[in-house]
């Protein structure tokens, strides 16, 4: 799931920090958009904005994460875009060699572990690799959703929820 429309809006206004969103054009391309779930093209205009996504969950569920409420930068189109195309092969930002969390949170918030993934070279074992990091989590009845962060930055790149309840 991308970041939802409604939160988008406000983000491009005011951050989860409480700062003032900055718009600018992008010179180089590369950096995943979490509004669309494709990486940035130089020239497009964006935004580098804060974005605490298990708190934004947590005020729609009323659950309560505590401490594992994080914040982090995220990158937006600093106007409304698309949003992810329909028609999508694989995962987003799913580039070879990169190291991915896969972690797991409780109804209540709470970190119920997770999972370490080097994404391969082949597509189709990247694919692989994904379905069954999140069958793995869902297998669990207490996991409610998954947010899937790139190890090298711990960004927030995108949130999996249990299928049959608002599934990606």
């Amino acid at each position: 799931m991308p970041i939802a429309p409604e939160a988008l809006a406000r983000l491009r206004d005011t951050d989860d920090a409480g700062r003032p969103c900055v718009p600018y054009v992008a010179a180089e391309g590369g950096s995943p958009l979490r509004c669309c779930l494709r990486p940035v093209a130089p020239g497009e205009r964006i935004a580098l904005v804060s974005y605490a996504p298990l708190r934004r969950w947590a005020a729609e569920t009323g659950a309560n994460p505590g401490a594992y409420d994080e914040q982090g930068p995220v990158f937006i189109h600093a106007d409304p875009c698309e949003g992810p195309a329909r028609e999508r092969a694989g995962y987003p930002f799913s580039r070879a060699g990169a190291l991915r969390t896969v972690r797991r949170y409780s109804a209540e918030g709470r970190i119920l572990g997770g999972r370490l993934m080097e994404i391969p070279e082949n597509p189709e074992a990247a694919e692989r690799g994904f379905d069954a990091a999140f069958a793995e989590a869902f297998a669990d009845p207490r996991v409610a959703l998954v947010h899937v962060r790139a190890v090298e930055y711990g960004c927030f790149l995108y949130e999996v929820r249990r299928p049959g309840r608002d599934a990606a």
